[in-house]
């Protein structure tokens, strides 16, 4: 490996928040997404699908380790017995200027320290989960990737997990042996994008997929052994498909019996092709109280074992989460005892989770943003009949910033 190489490697933009709780070592396995055409989605808008070679891939890997060992050096050196904190990784910043410091172009410089701390926080969190990047690595060659799995796991032999997103239409093209062949090699769970299991609702997104390719490729999964989370995006179905979208979203779900099931309430960004959409007749956004009701009809048609996870921030009542059937019970209790509250508590309620939630990521608001939320609120304590128009207002604010 060249010399420059060693400190660094390349990361995509995105990964799961369950592997962000779990620290998981990011290997960009492939660049941006192949289908790139949902109109929801911000992410790798106007930017090229790229395949990178093995060798590229396992060059990384080997930056990885060499990171992980120059780390675990300097852990010692400090007498901290292989331990990883902010010391570990000031000191290797400190000893290596030429890399880290001034004299370093602030490009590269950046990328590495954005590596040194992906490895250091994996490292400090035991060093057990890796994620592969990007939004379908699954559609790698499957030699390819059997490679560089194979690879990964013998350079991290105390890898547990090696997850990654994939495009329901791939898996459903991979064939049980190719499969079962990933799960030996060590691929033991993907991430998988449902958003929706009504097809009018898929194909008015331009997801690219169909609610038959959804079930057929998440029973592949699910077959060969390798733990299927389905992502649930509740209010993509707007207004006008709303119910169709909770019905059928549970049909398939029932059908596929992933592991987990995680919920991603839409937020609709201003960089998107959606935004343009919205307000017409064909999509009208559901506000917070129709969101929680949408949610409260998926769950009560979901017959499958599976875990339901709120775990990501677009979602207002993060309390709705638990083991299917058994928790079914306590999380439409949750979702009842929100809707039964007075209209404006519900209001504030709202409000402030959300506000609470952006707070929690950027730590204070934008000027604009504070505007309309002091508005909001001042509308709510005086009962004001323009209260809920203001609060979505606010609402739609916040959520641009939501990640």
């Amino acid at each position: 490996m060249e010399e420059p190489a060693r400190w660094r490697y390349e990361m995509g933009p995105i990964r799961p928040p369950s592997e962000g709780r779990d620290q998981s070592l990011l290997i960009r396995a492939t660049r941006n997404c192949p289908w790139n055409r949902c109109r929801f989605c911000p992410v790798y808008k106007g930017r090229r699908f790229e395949y990178r070679s093995v060798a590229e891939v396992k060059q990384d890997i080997g930056a990885a380790r060499a990171l992980a060992g120059e780390l675990k050096a300097a852990s010692w050196r400090l007498g901290l017995g292989g331990g990883i904190d902010r010391t570990v990784l000031q000191s290797v910043v400190s000893a290596n200027p030429g890399v880290y410091g001034g004299s370093a172009d602030p490009a590269v410089a950046e990328l590495c320290i954005a590596s040194l701390v992906n490895v250091g926080n994996w490292l400090a969190t035991g060093g057990r989960t890796v994620f592969l990047q990007d939004a379908d690595s699954l559609i790698m060659r499957v030699p390819e990737l059997l490679e560089v799995l194979r690879y990964l796991k013998a350079g991290f032999p105390a890898i547990e997990r090696v997850t990654s997103y994939a495009r329901a239409s791939t898996a459903a093209r991979r064939s049980p042996a190719q499969l079962a062949e990933l799960r030996e090699a060590g691929l033991s769970r993907l991430h998988v994008g449902l958003e929706s299991g009504a097809d009018e609702v898929l194909q008015y997104m331009e997801k690219g997929v169909t609610a038959d390719e959804h079930i057929r490729g998440g029973r592949a999964v699910v077959e060969a052994g390798i733990s299927l989370s389905e992502y649930v995006m509740p209010g993509l179905g707007g207004r006008r498909w709303s119910e169709k979208h909770a019905l059928e979203s549970a049909r398939v779900l029932n059908a596929v019996g992933p592991e987990f099931i995680r919920l991603r309430s839409l937020g609709v960004r201003t960089n998107t092709p959606l935004h343009q959409q919205m307000g017409s007749a064909r999509f009208q956004i559901l506000d917070e109280d129709e969101m929680v009701r949408e949610i409260g009809l998926l769950i009560e048609n979901l017959h499958c074992r599976s875990y339901l996870a709120s775990d990501q921030m677009s979602n207002l009542l993060w309390e709705v989460e638990g083991r299917l059937p058994d928790d079914k019970p306590a999380m439409l209790n949750t979702i009842s005892a929100y809707l039964s509250r007075p209209p404006m508590d519900r209001l504030s309620f709202c409000l402030e989770r959300r506000r609470r939630s952006y707070y929690n990521l950027y730590g204070g608001f934008p000027a604009e943003v504070q505007e309309v939320l002091d508005r909001a609120r001042e509308a709510i304590r005086g009962e004001k009949p323009d209260a809920a128009l203001l609060v979505n207002e606010a609402i739609s604010a916040l959520k641009q910033g939501f990640l």
